[in-house]
């Protein structure tokens, strides 16, 4: 099939979604475009920041849109792409939107509060407490894998022979652009903050800061090895955690949407000029001998393209904090959600196309399959290809590391959360240094280095599982909120049904799949008194461990959470 016209058909849905289906649910739920949102009532110049609504749709946009819509996308694509593609429409349209949208609705109705505070006023403090350490678990899988992948990206080093990879100019390359944008979007904040510049002279002084940035980068490459570039990945979402929202967030996610729109505008041009035929098979089967089976696999493999939780936690962590009108939030939740709905049916179609050859996939990973296939089409218009392969090497980068400095600030308020009360002025001292922003950020941003040392692709199907499992607490919270205020919320059961039926069934399946692997290298290691066990047990212990908790967690919170539904009365904070 012609995957343009794949392409086309997927904006056709989505955007009659985001038009039809999107603003049903901002009228059902109701909007108050003259009602003061948290960023106005509560601004602090910090996280509750008035900001422009088209600003606020980049940050969530760059936020949410992460490595998950092309690695999922692609990882998936074994299964062939038509259940790919189905999943990311009817996904995206109904699931991941929804509860991005949902989520943040919900946070802004309720003063800024995030799904744990929100789950502490419906559910209960003991539900917010487990919900938090869920979280905040989450969120060091989110660290690991995705600041892995970033150093992975940038890294000019051959790991096993510590020789110079043949592409070591333009891994560094792409990576001085990126240290670049750091520079620059603290500039770009000061600038803004000072002289409060808008509209075009905002646009054209971003595009400015783009070109100089690759100007610099493509010149002066930094040639680093993997682990040089994952100090500097923690020492960037460090400051990231921990500085205004204003200062370096959101202009970097700023500049990114403009980078991103590129990549985009490139693929989809590309595909529109060659218009390649879809090499991949439409359906291989159910079962798949490296993935396993279709269900719950490629629920969990196809995430952030289809449905994530994460999405949720920026919506309602930072996003919803920064909205300055309540009619900014159908762009901002739903519109941010189906446009990385068409980012993965991109990724699908450049991975089928311009990478995949004789019904067979090509070879690598799904950066390297996706940002090669783009940089072809960018040479095709006469783009050199150093060029090309930089811009692109830096795009797929920044997918994840938009979602990593994100994520940090996360983690590092979940973890702060989970220990503050209500009278901190008067709380013990250790409570006061648990809830200090500079050691939550810390302790959080340890935990997660150490887990990079598993590796993402280790790591990926269990963030898999837990991050559409997020998405099913986050719709059961949904759930309660819209009853006890006296909304419909008749559309969020079915996506709640259908997520912890998946996300139940892969975590098990994970569970069991690690004990085996551990099993297995006792066996082999031990009689021949080989060492290779420990590296084992710390591959998949770990992972164990985390798979435990969070099967356990997750039930705790949905019993809990079914309970508090059942017994909430419908109109009951509507009334009061």
């Amino acid at each position: 099939m012609n995957t343009l016209v794949i392409v086309l058909i997927a904006a056709v849905v989505l955007i009659a979604a985001y038009t039809f289906y999107g603003r049903w649910l901002a009228k059902k739920w109701g909007i108050d475009p003259s009602a003061k949102t948290p960023a106005v009532k509560y601004e602090d110049g910090k996280d509750y920041v008035p900001t422009n609504g088209w600003t606020v749709f980049c940050h969530q946009f760059s936020s949410i849109a992460g490595a998950g819509p092309v690695t999922g996308a692609i990882q998936a694509a074994a299964f062939g792409w038509l259940p790919v593609l189905l999943w990311i429409l009817i996904g995206g349209v109904f699931f991941g939107a929804v509860t991005d949208f949902g989520a943040l609705y919900a946070s802004v109705k309720n003063e800024g509060k995030s799904i744990g505070m929100l789950i502490e006023k419906y559910i209960g403090k003991f539900g917010r407490k487990i919900f938090l350490l869920f979280c905040w678990l989450f969120t060091l899988l989110v660290i690991a894998a995705f600041a892995d992948m970033v150093a992975g990206t940038f890294n000019a080093y051959d790991i096993a022979s510590g020789k110079l990879l043949d592409v070591a100019n333009t891994n560094g390359a792409a990576g001085m652009v990126s240290i670049m944008f750091m520079v620059f979007a603290v500039i770009f904040g000061i600038g803004k903050k000072k002289f409060n510049y808008t509209g075009w002279k905002e646009v054209v002084l971003a595009l400015v800061c783009i070109v100089i940035s690759f100007i610099v980068g493509i010149n002066f490459p930094l040639i680093f090895t993997k682990d040089t570039w994952s100090y500097i990945t923690f020492i960037y979402i460090f400051f990231a955690a921990v500085l205004p929202m204003w200062l370096m967030k959101q202009p970097r996610d700023y500049m990114t949407t403009f980078m991103f729109g590129g990549m985009i505008a490139g693929a989809v041009i590309g595909l529109f000029v060659a218009h390649p035929t879809m090499n991949l098979p439409v359906f291989t089967g159910f079962k798949n001998a490296k993935l396993g089976t279709m269900f719950p696999i490629l629920f969990v493999t196809v995430a952030c393209g289809a449905v994530s939780g994460f999405h949720s936690l920026v919506s309602s962590g930072t996003s919803s904090k920064t909205v300055e009108n309540e009619k900014d939030m159908l762009k901002v939740g739903y519109g941010a959600m189906v446009l990385e709905s068409l980012l993965a049916v991109i990724a699908l179609c450049i991975a089928g196309a311009a990478a995949a050859k004789n019904g067979t996939a090509a070879e690598g990973t799904p950066f390297y399959i996706f940002s090669s296939g783009v940089a072809g089409f960018f040479e095709m218009f006469g783009v050199p290809k150093h060029i090309a392969t930089v811009f692109m090497t830096m795009c797929v980068s920044a997918l994840a590391l938009t979602s990593l400095d994100a994520v940090a600030r996360i983690g590092r308020m979940s973890f702060q959360e989970l220990f503050s009360v209500d009278d901190m002025e008067n709380a013990s001292p250790v409570r006061k240094l648990l809830c200090n922003t500079y050691f939550a950020t810390v302790v959080t941003l340890l935990c997660g280095y150490v887990l990079t040392k598993i590796g993402y692709a280790n790591i990926w199907p269990l963030f898999g599982s837990a991050n559409q499992l997020l998405s099913a607490l986050v719709l059961i919270t949904l759930c309660v909120f819209l009853k006890v205020t006296g909304r419909s919320n008749k559309m969020l059961f079915p996506p709640l049904i259908i997520m912890l039926c998946v996300t139940f069934t892969a975590l098990v399946q994970r569970f069991m799949a690690m004990v085996e692997a551990i099993k297995s290298a006792a066996t082999v290691a031990i009689p021949a008194g080989k060492t290779t066990w420990g590296a084992v047990f710390i591959a998949n212990g770990l992972q164990l461990i985390i798979a435990v908790l969070l099967i356990v967690l997750g039930l705790i919170i949905v019993i809990n959470s079914t309970r508090s539904y059942t017994k909430s009365r419908k109109e009951s904070e509507q009334t009061a």
